[in-house]
């Protein structure tokens, strides 16, 4: 991932022979001051000020948070009798993970399968019976009570045969319940029991499964931050979640490695925590190389949509008083100003200058030590000498 898009060779050596001609009309004056004896002007190394195209990033603590997560429970009562995969190995939807023994659910829905039988012969018979009692009251051989039992034997027989049928059921789900199986693509977590084990619903979990890809990233933001962010990424709330806009996120591994795959903000929360002041976000990362781990705290840096155009400076050139951060600016005439500059991000050995400099001015980075405001130095241009 690229942060940085430097300005023209164009650019940067208008800026640098600006420079140059400024030192050599310096060099000029000093050498008519030893000419008259004076003492020589402090030697100071000087950058010049220049502009890069920047993409402006914040970065916050976050955790890995898996995109599903499931505990693995036994819903039959009975023994492992086979443990199909290995503790840490990644599973598909629909592997079985455990079985446990199914003889004795294979018989009960056997027995549920000839209970379905039976009370489908009842309600044949009961049919049978109906009819033959309807034409025996036609022609007026029974009396009406015994057709009004006849029609309720009839009911009471459908309604076995429901029951029947609802027991089938759920007989059949309990015998595919002895093959415990995973519910989504992921990676299966150690197992808490072991072979010949006796497990049901009250065992406990027997495993964890954990979907790795996708996989969210969750951070929060003071109100502050959050306000600070947008300002900075020049975005708005809607735009930081929304599929278009939304501004690339990345992450830094605890070790420092920067992962190339982007993420994308899929969650902003609708309220301020109360209790922490703070608002959650929520990243999604396809994660295809598997580094972002479930409840592992991660850097997330959340990228600007377009790169800014920023004045650098070396860090080094920087100093501080109790007024603030200044630096100390090499003028045409070769005379020290002081100037108190307002700082942005860092970027590598750099750092963005937001008000206080211009493209192409001078600043002094080694020889601090030897000058004050208002003096007049001798300034080489860094990379060109050193400081005696």
């Amino acid at each position: 991932m690229t942060h940085q898009t430097s300005f023209s060779r164009a650019a940067r050596a208008s800026v640098y022979l600006a420079v140059c001609i400024a030192l050599t009309i310096g060099y000029s004056t000093k050498a008519a001051q030893s000419q008259d004896g004076t003492n020589p002007a402090p030697k100071v190394v000087i950058a010049a000020a220049y502009s890069e195209e920047l993409t402006r990033e914040a970065t916050f603590v976050g955790r890995g948070e898996a995109s599903a997560k499931t505990d693995l429970i036994a819903r039959v009562t009975g023994i492992i009798t086979e443990m199909v995969v290995e503790d840490g190995a990644s599973v598909n939807e629909g592997d079985v993970i455990f079985r446990i023994e199914p003889d004795t659910y294979q018989a009960e829905l056997q027995a549920q399968q000839a209970a379905v039988q039976r009370a489908d012969a009842n309600v044949k018979l009961a049919e049978i019976e109906l009819v033959r009692k309807t034409e025996l009251l036609r022609r007026e051989a029974i009396a009406e009570s015994e057709l009004d039992i006849a029609q309720a034997n009839a009911a009471v027989a459908e309604a076995d045969l429901l029951a029947a049928q609802a027991a089938l059921r759920e007989a059949e789900l309990n015998l595919e319940r002895t093959n415990i199986t995973a519910p989504f693509d992921g990676r299966i977590g150690r197992s808490t029991i072991s072979l010949g084990a006796l497990v049901g619903p009250s065992t406990g979990p027997l495993a964890t499964l954990v979907q790795e890809t996708p996989i969210y990233v969750t951070f929060s933001l003071s109100e502050p931050q959050l306000l600070g962010v947008l300002e900075r990424l020049e975005t708005g709330m809607d735009e930081l979640i929304s599929n278009g806009a939304s501004p690339n996120v990345f992450v830094r591994l605890p070790d420092g490695t920067l992962l190339e795959e982007p993420g994308k903000v899929v969650f902003l929360d609708n309220r301020i925590n109360p209790a922490t002041g703070t608002i959650s976000l929520r990243a999604e990362f396809e994660n295809t190389r598997r580094m972002i781990l479930d409840g592992g705290f991660i850097s997330v840096v959340i990228e600007a949509l377009e790169p800014t155009l920023s004045v650098l400076i070396p860090q080094n050139a920087v100093q501080r008083d109790q007024r603030g951060d200044f630096v100390l600016v090499v003028t045409d005439q070769q005379l020290v100003e002081q100037r108190y500059v307002v700082l942005g991000p860092q970027a590598e050995t750099a750092v963005v200058v937001s008000e206080g400099l211009r493209e192409g001015e001078s600043v002094i980075v080694e020889g601090l030590q030897r000058v004050r405001p208002g003096v007049e130095v001798n300034a080489v241009l860094t990379g060109t000498s050193d400081v005696n």
